[in-house]
């Protein structure tokens, strides 16, 4: 079966090999993928390719990959990226979490495309439960837990909060990503302030490097590898394993939205908050979100307003155009509930939203960390999820934010962010929570900001609003920011040209990259849809720094 299986692949590429500029003649190593043993599932079946060829973006367009590989342990990873690298001029492998690229970063266009949505975890699930137990190091001070590099974040807190009420520290807005797709980008949200992102709380990985060595890495061991893989984009190796830093999970959340008509005071406040250091009384979680007087909060988010918690406008009958939401959190306990108020009122009272322009609600701790799940179910039903969604994510620095608002907000959207497509994020996060070993890009500035503008085109909008105009926008966005000197860097980046990967990370950072790629990858084999080296039928990746 292994060896029928292996024909078909090499009858496959032959097929495809031609359009991707690859060798027409496919490379014999392939036939060991038939065979690759461990569990690991090769398929060609027309319907994973597919599958594998698109992704949440909906906005890139490539061939399909010619197999999709389903690993079930590191060991099966680690042969196929074997077989690609000692193959005559090697074939290109991404790895997939669950597809929620947005510009085609996981595509392999005639190569082998690793879904990493099989592997322990999975197996876990179906069967006997084979997961690791969370641990306490006296060594790390703290609990931590290992996990399959595609497993699901909503599973990885299942899992520890059903064993020791534990939880991952730092988080990303929605639950339904893999740990290796936002360890490889840096997974952020409103606690990054206050944790740092995602990267900042991993003790160790397991990488299966583009040469299919398998390296475990930390702080102290192969440190270049670990720092390089965190925020790398996959360019070095594909995550299959990686140790977690945990902390007791609060029960429930107090949810709290204020509305600001004053960018100077929402962006002041939401600084002040953030620069609240430990052992004082702060907020767990803030983030902050662009919205409209005459539309509010008409979005993905409005799931935080319902009939018993109603949106009143009387206050903001005076208020045209731009409004700005914040929204934090406070964390607490059945032991802690008597003093939440207090807490809450305590913070609240020193900020300078908009007089009756306070929201609240309480809820599981679960429930909150999951909120973008719930209103994706309702998206799902009525056929607006699985859409183009063009969006844009850049780190601005604070210094320049106010420009940014003039010339973005208030100008390029003209005020009408209510009928932007989507929500627009906006909130700080505090520069010496990053590590600056990892392979991430943010400016240079202690405090900057992550603007999401985080669209949909919907079927039946506008023109306006149709995936090509709302790309158009990302680029005149882009544009003023570079002819305004801003600063900004792309988060979970897209870039057309190697010129202007190396302008992203800036000439120190660059050579360091390129190093890195060089030793670990030195076919470039490896996370080709990033388009930052030359694929596979290219020379060999060397540094000439």
């Amino acid at each position: 079966m292994a060896q029928c299986l292996a024909f078909m692949l090499l009858f496959l590429i032959s097929s495809l090999i031609s359009t991707v500029g690859l060798p027409v003649k496919p490379p014999a190593e392939l036939l060991q993928l038939g065979d690759v043993g461990g569990g690991g599932l090769l398929s060609v079946d027309a319907s994973d390719l597919h599958e594998a060829s698109r992704d949440f973006g909906g906005v890139a367009r490539a061939d399909p990959p010619a197999a999709v590989f389903q690993p079930r342990a590191a060991g099966d990873v680690a042969a196929l990226l074997r077989a690609a690298h000692g193959s005559a001029r090697g074939f290109r492998v991404s790895a997939r979490g669950h597809g929620h690229s947005i510009s085609g970063q996981s595509q392999a266009p005639g190569g082998v495309v690793v879904d990493m949505s099989h592997g322990p975890g999975a197996a876990a699930r179906a069967e006997a439960p084979t997961r690791a137990l969370p641990a306490y190091s006296a060594a790390l001070g703290g609990h931590y837990v290992d996990v399959w590099g595609g497993d699901l974040w909503i599973d990885v807190l299942n899992w520890t909060l059903s064993h020791g009420g534990l939880a991952p520290r730092s988080w990303t807005d929605y639950l339904y990503l893999s740990v290796g797709g936002t360890l490889s980008n840096a997974g952020i949200s409103g606690q990054a302030f206050h944790h740092g992102p995602q990267i900042s709380n991993v003790y160790e990985l397991d990488v299966v490097t583009g040469k299919g060595e398998v390296v475990t890495c930390s702080e102290t061991e192969n440190p270049e590898l670990f720092f390089g893989a965190l925020g790398g984009l996959g360019q070095f190796g594909i995550i299959t394993r990686a140790r977690i830093a945990l902390e007791r999970a609060p029960q429930r959340v107090r949810w709290i939205r204020a509305l600001y008509s004053n960018f100077t005071e929402f962006t002041a406040d939401q600084e002040r908050l953030i620069s609240l250091g430990a052992g004082v009384r702060r907020f767990d979680y803030l983030e902050g979100f662009v919205v409209a007087a005459e539309g509010l909060i008409n979005n993905w988010r409005s799931s935080f307003f319902s009939p018993q918690n109603p949106v009143k406008l009387s206050s903001l009958k005076h208020h045209t155009g731009v409004l700005y939401c914040l929204e934090v959190t406070k964390n607490y306990d059945d032991d802690t509930a008597a003093s939440v108020d207090q807490d809450v009122d305590a913070l609240l009272g020193d900020l300078n939203f908009l007089p009756g322009t306070v929201f609240t609600t309480d809820l599981p701790y679960v429930d909150f960390l999951d909120r973008v799940h719930k209103a994706e179910l309702k998206l799902r039903a009525k056929g607006m999820w699985e859409v183009p969604h063009p969006w844009l994510n850049l780190f601005v620095p604070a210094s320049r934010i106010a420009d940014f608002d003039r010339g973005v907000f208030r100008g390029i959207l003209g005020g009408r962010t209510a009928s932007a497509g989507g929500p627009i994020l906006i909130y700080p996060m505090n520069k010496h929570k990053w590590d600056p070993r990892s392979s991430v890009v943010t400016p240079d500035e202690e405090v900057f900001y992550l603007v999401a503008f985080l669209r949909s085109a919907l079927p039946g909008a506008p023109e306006s609003l149709s995936t090509e105009a709302l790309a158009r926008q990302n680029q005149l966005i882009l544009d003023f920011c570079a002819e305004a000197g801003i600063g900004a860097k792309q988060y979970l980046p897209n870039h057309k040209a190697q010129d202007d990967w190396i302008e992203h990370f800036g000439a120190a950072r660059w050579e360091r990259f390129a190093r890195l790629k060089a030793e670990y990858d030195p076919r470039a084999i490896l996370a080709t849809g990033q388009g930052i080296f030359p694929p596979p039928g290219s020379p060999a990746v060397v540094s000439d720094l």
